[in-house]
This record gives structure tokens, sequence and C-alpha cells, in this order.
């Protein structure tokens, strides 16, 4: 919301000198200095709240120059210097008494460029988290607040043209894909950038805080005021307040705001006294980094990069998964995107594509436009499988609501969402699919009987007896294989005909937070408590975990699928979808809170 507010303008602009300049320090005396080392000193604030000094990164015998919060366990990063080049052991940071401030190796080269400052008469950590260099009149040469990486602190100020950028990992500082940048426009903005070359792309976030007709009306600064919200000041003198969330005053709790390394602008507390042990999560931008990609982009992998999707877990945080038949290009660094494991081949000699390739199944996953090379109307989804099967240049097909969309290469923005109706067609070779036990079909089955068939008649001794155990043992194999074949099946038929949600059971463990909170226990199985995330809000449902699958469970699984799923009435619980994958079957309800007609239908 904007309100005037140029009474409180005028107060911080009183205060914030005062918070720079009249803090109490402690001030860092030319000629000291500090090593990188296991047991390195810091100069800390007065207050003991923030330090300056090297943080070794995680396992690696590698320091960086940081400030920290020092007074609780986890000691969080909120400023580098050297995030892209960490430094060894013995590296050494430095205020000489020339009045100069260096960060050099342990062979006395230049690490750090910046600051090229002289003339430096003193340093100081302030209680602010502010890390300044001042010369003999006090007057600041240089700052870490007017030098960001990731975070910003209370009383921080972010200008026109000053940018955040996040990190690649969270223990990887080196520059990640992700910036915010207040723009010369007065629009606060958060974009995805090409590495190394940093090109923009289009933005995912706008604070939509510019005017063209009226530039008074205009965003001109980003201020993280002491009270832990995070507003926009108009040149006009109003604010625009971008945090929703009522917060505790800062002397209760730290605050600070990090462009996370998935691409959420995310705003922290965490508790001065009392029990807690981690940052807790106020807010961040976009609600839903998924579906916050602009779908007509022609350029950019979208928040995951190529060749994957992205969906969210249950606090909403972005997932990234590769498609079927891809492999990440970097382990260590998912958000860099997918590359294909097997390049598809035009050439397939004598053999039909459906000898060569089977199309996997990927629900509630879709793709924009920028990869469609064909659009086909009116095409159920046989006609669109069988397409795309046929067509060398079809990698993915997407089916949803009679429409048929063919994909190329790279697929770009990919999402998956609980309400993102319709599913992905990935086509795969056969000899991929058979790694994919999820995947495999029909025809794959059948070949797996001839090859249990093969291997006994090679078996086969010269004693008839042993011949006529064996033969009878094959023959049992292969009716077994095929009544379960053909219970998969009609399972599925009848899933699909009652119009479903399809669920992994890798979705529904993180939905439930690892099946944690139980709502109770049946004869048939447990239900648990979860959210889901769609892109407009949070859904509480119940998700019910069944037991004797191969028994009992079986005949319950088909009955409250075939019974509730076409039942529509106002005073019952509505399943939603369900997880189907072997062993693991699982039903998705609506949420009731008040138990009654969920315990009734439920069975506990």
């Amino acid at each position: 919301m904007a309100f005037s507010v140029l009474h409180l303008l005028a107060l911080y602009l009183i205060v914030q000198p005062f918070c720079v300049h009249a803090a109490q320090t402690a001030n860092i005396s030319l000629g000291l200095s500090l090593t990188a080392s296991d047991n390195s000193l810091s100069w800390q604030s007065p207050s003991g709240e923030f330090a300056f000094g090297f943080r070794r990164i995680g396992d690696q015998d590698l320091f960086l120059l940081a400030i920290w919060y020092d007074k609780i366990p986890e000691k969080t990063l909120v400023w580098y210097a050297n995030g892209d080049n960490p430094t060894p052991k013995g590296s050494k940071v430095e205020l000489t008494k020339d009045g100069n401030f260096r960060l050099t190796g342990p062979r006395k080269e230049e690490i750090w460029p910046q600051p090229v400052i002289s003339g430096v008469a003193y340093a100081a950590m302030l209680d602010s988290g502010n890390f300044v260099l001042a010369d003999q009149n006090s007057a600041l040469l240089w700052q870490s607040f007017k030098d960001p990486k990731d975070t910003i602190l209370p009383t921080q100020v972010l200008e026109i043209g000053e940018k955040l950028s996040s990190r690649q990992t969270a223990s990887n500082y080196s520059k990640g894909k992700f910036q915010l940048q207040f723009k010369p426009d007065g629009t606060l903005e958060l974009y995805p950038i090409a590495l190394p070359t940093e090109f923009e792309y289009d933005a995912y976030y706008k604070s939509n805080t510019s005017d063209a007709a009226d530039k008074l009306n205009s965003g001109y600064q980003l201020v993280f005021n002491e009270s832990g919200h995070i507003n926009i000041v108009l040149r006009n003198g109003n604010i625009v307040t971008l945090t929703n969330k009522t917060v505790s005053p800062s002397r209760d709790y730290y605050y600070r705001a990090t462009l996370d390394f998935d691409g959420l602008f995310t705003l922290y507390a965490y508790p001065k006294k009392g029990s807690g042990t981690s940052w807790s999560s106020l807010w961040s931008i976009p609600e839903n980094i998924c579906f916050a990609f602009d779908s007509t982009g022609e350029e950019g992998g979208g928040p995951c990069g190529y060749n994957s999707y992205c969906r969210l877990d249950a606090n909403t945080r972005p997932i990234c998964d590769c498609v079927p038949g891809f492999s990440a290009l970097d382990p260590q660094y998912k958000l860099r995107g997918c590359k294909q494991d097997r390049m598809h081949s035009c050439e397939l000699g004598d053999s039909k594509p459906q000898d060569v390739y089977v199309m996997h199944e990927l629900p509630n996953t879709f793709w924009p436009s920028s990869s469609n090379f064909e659009v086909l109307q009116q095409l159920n989804e046989d006609d669109c499988r069988r397409s795309c099967l046929d067509d060398c240049n079809c990698v993915v097909a997407t089916i949803r609501a009679g429409r048929c969309w063919k994909k190329k290469l790279p697929l770009s923005n990919g999402r998956q969402d609980w309400n993102e109706y319709g599913k992905a067609l990935i086509k795969l070779p056969k000899s991929d699919a058979l790694e994919n036990p999820a995947s495999r079909d029909s025809n794959t089955e059948k070949k797996d009987q001839k090859t249990v068939i093969l291997v006994g008649a090679l078996l086969l001794g010269s004693s008839v007896f042993i011949n006529f155990l064996l033969v009878a043992a094959i023959a049992f194999l292969v009716f077994y294989t095929y009544r379960k074949t053909h219970r998969v099946i009609t399972s599925t038929s009848s899933i699909m005909e009652a119009n479903l949600l399809a669920f992994t059971y890798k979705e529904l463990e993180e939905a439930t937070d690892g099946f944690r909170e139980e709502l109770g226990r049946g004869a048939f199985g447990t239900v648990y408590k979860g959210v889901i995330s769609s892109p407009s809000s949070t859904n509480y449902v119940a998700i019910k975990k069944l037991d004797k699958v191969e028994q009992q469970g079986e005949k319950e699984f088909k009955t409250e699928v075939s019974a509730i799923a076409k039942t529509h009435h106002k005073n019952l619980v509505r399943l939603l979808g369900l997880c189907d994958e072997g062993a693991n079957r699982l039903l998705v309800y609506e949420f009731m809170s008040n138990g009654t007609l969920a315990s009734f239908l439920f069975g506990i």
C-alpha cells in the first residue's frame, strides 16, 4: 500500500547518518591485519552481533573475506568480498600503515581489487552490519552497504542502479543466475542472467513502481527499515510496502533479506533469545517462481534451465528436475539445466518408430509455446502420442483440452503443478525406458517374457523330468506376468475414466513432509495431512497411503477410485487425485478440518 510519510522520511534522513557515523564503534587502526586460518581472528562490532574476517567454505581449505552474524550458531554470511575467487589458507586482509586496504594471497598476489582506496585513517565494523573505511575526518570512503552481494540488512538502502546477485548454490558463493536491481525508471526487478556474459533476460518480477507520465510517482530507493519491513520510496515522498506480514521488533529478532540461489528474494528472521535454531522465512517474491517466467519469452531456460521442469515443495520453494531421458549438465548446480542422454535419430532403417521409441507420461507438466513447432487441434491422447512418435523432430508432446503441442529442443520454462491439467508425453529410446520401471509399456513386458523363455530353453538339460519342471516354471512366470500386466492396465483404464490428477510418490512424500503428520489410521491404510501449492494458493489435502496393496488393499484401491471419484455431493469429501506406482498406491482427498464425514469416508 502507498501512503504519504514525509515526516517519516525526514526522521529517516536524520536517523540514517546517525546509524552510520554516530553508532558506537571499535575503530580498527592502521597496520592491523587478519590471516586466513583454522583459528582466524575477526573484527567484531561493539555489540558482538556482527564480525568481519575470514570464514572457511564448508569442508574446503578455502576462505571468504566476509561479514556474518556472530551470535548465532549458524554464523550466517551477509556479505563477502571474493565469492568468485575464494582464498587459500595464509591469505591476509590488511589496513596498511600508508592507508590502503588490501586482500592478498599467500604469495602477496592481489585477490580482491576493490576497494582501491587511499587515505584511510581507520576502519570499523558497525552494529548495523556495515563495515566502513573512513578518513581522518570520519568521512566514509567505502562501506559494505554500498557494495552488496546477495543480502541486505535493516537500515540498508538500495539506490537506483544498485543490485543484488544470487550465489550459485547454498555452499558455492560464485555469482549465480539471478539478480535484483532498482532500474532507472523506478522499478524493482528480479531477472535471470546468462553466465558468464551477464546478459539480462526478461524480468520474472516487477514492482510496478514506474510512472512515465509522472516521474515523481516513481520509485528511487529500496529501504529495509529497522522494523523489518522492506519499502520502496517514491520521489514524491510516498512509500510502497512490499512485505505483507507483521514482523516483531528488531530488538527481539535478527533480520536479513536475501536473493537466494533459487531466485526468490526472501525476508528471514532469527530469534535473539529462546529455542530458535534456524532462520524462518517470513515473506518472499515471487509467490510461485515456476509460473512467474514469461510464457511467451524466446530466451532463457526459465528458473531451472533448459530441458528441465520446475515444481514447488511444501514450503513453496522451487525444485528442479530433468526431463526423463535427460541428466543434469552440472549435478552440483542443477539450475544450469539438463542434457539429452541419447540423441534421437531420424535414420531408423527398416525399423518402425514404435519399435525403437516409447512415450513416457509425465503428469501435470507443461512447457510454454517457445519450444513448439506444431500445434494440432481436436486430437485425442492416442493420436497425439502417435503423431509425436512418427515425427523424428518431436521430442515431447503435451496434450490439454483436445490440443496437442509438439515440441523441439531445447525445452524452456518447464513447470509441473497439480492445477496444470493435461500431461506431457516424452519420447524415449526403449533402452532408456527399460532403466525406468515406471515407463515400461506392454511391448517391453512382452519382450521380457520372450527373454525369460529363451534363457529357460538354453538351460534345459537332457533329463525329461527336469525339462518338464522348467517348462512348467516358465509357463507359470508367463501367466503371472500376463496377469499382473492385465491388472495394471485395467486399473490404469479406470483411473483415466475418473478424470483424476496424477501424482508421483515423490511429490506426495514432499507434500506430507515425509508423511509426518498423521490424521488417522484404518484397516487399509493411514491418512496424512499434506499441502499442495498451486499458482494462486496453497491447498491442504488428506493423503491416504494404502497398506497391503497386494491383498485387501488392491480391492480397496479400486473400490475407492471407482465409487468416490464419480460421486459428487456437497457433504462428501472429493477425491482429487492418486498415485499408482507399483506397490505405492495413495489417494488424495480434499481436507476437512471437522473430521466427522471425513472419518466416515476414510474408514478411520
